[in-house]
């Protein structure tokens, strides 16, 4: 409660939308021994037409993500991705890159609520990022109940260098419902967003609100696809966006003696 009521104090107008990772996270921790490669495939189809600055137009990119997470500890696992890109007319792009250190809420303890916390450092060029340095501070919260699967993404993200870095922290909150048909496929909703600043936030119009129909599929024991198509609820962000991610889980977990 203390990291959230310092929050509070800071003001600006940082406002903006993740087009190379969309997804929200569950908890998931990955024993010290195991991998997970993540492969992001995102396309534009409605954005935006007019550079901003140095940012290029949003509309018709293809973004590539890769993401390699490996298990620190039992409740301790860590991730570095690689972003490129493709704009219309143009070959592939370097797009910047993240670490990503995540925690979770060992479940030995039987809280009412699975818990975690992500954080992630992104460094990115002018071309794909408002601001090249930013961090994001976003919390896992998670309940299944029998056949339905709750996750929820309360984040807070701020610039460390560009434009907004004088913006204070932005509210930009995830979540997730769905329903597991099988073992193998599980519907579901999702809802991505962000909200502006902390201190004072915008109206809705100005802000982004995005929901994603789609599933998760379970094609193998070690292999998930989700996939979905986010639609956007206001005139800022993407309008359209297809997204689909494939993980792969590898690796032999560490066994104590």
């Amino acid at each position: 409660m203390r990291i959230f009521a310092m929050l509070l104090v800071f003001q600006g107008s940082l406002c903006t939308q993740d087009p190379f990772e969309i997804h929200v996270y569950e908890y998931d921790p990955l024993p010290r021994g195991k991998f997970t490669y993540e492969a992001h495939n995102n396309y534009v189809v409605h954005g935006s037409t007019a550079a901003a600055g140095l940012l290029a137009p949003m509309n018709h990119q293809f973004h590539f993500t890769s993401e390699l997470t490996a298990g620190i500890t039992e409740w301790f696992r860590a991730a570095a991705v690689i972003l490129t890109a493709r704009r219309p007319d143009q070959g592939l792009e370097y797009a910047g890159f993240r670490v990503l250190p995540h925690l979770y809420a060992p479940s030995s303890r039987h809280l009412p609520l699975t818990l975690g916390l992500v954080a992630e450092f992104s460094f990115q060029p002018a071309a794909y990022a408002e601001n090249a340095r930013t961090i994001e501070l976003r919390t896992i919260v998670e309940k299944h109940i029998g056949r339905l699967e709750l996750d929820a993404n309360p984040a807070f993200g701020r610039a460390l260098r560009g434009g907004d870095s004088n913006a204070g922290w932005s509210f930009e909150p995830e979540g997730r419902m769905g329903w597991r048909v099988s073992n193998s496929l599980t519907p579901s909703i999702e809802y991505y967003s962000s909200w502006g600043s902390i201190g004072g936030l915008p109206p809705i119009r100005d802000q982004i609100h995005q929901i994603v129909p789609g599933a998760d599929v379970r094609i193998r024991d070690r292999v998930t696809w989700n996939f979905g198509v986010g639609f956007g609820l206001t005139p800022q962000g993407s309008g359209v966006i297809m997204k689909s991610r494939f993980e792969v889980r590898f690796g032999k977990a560490h066994r104590r003696r």
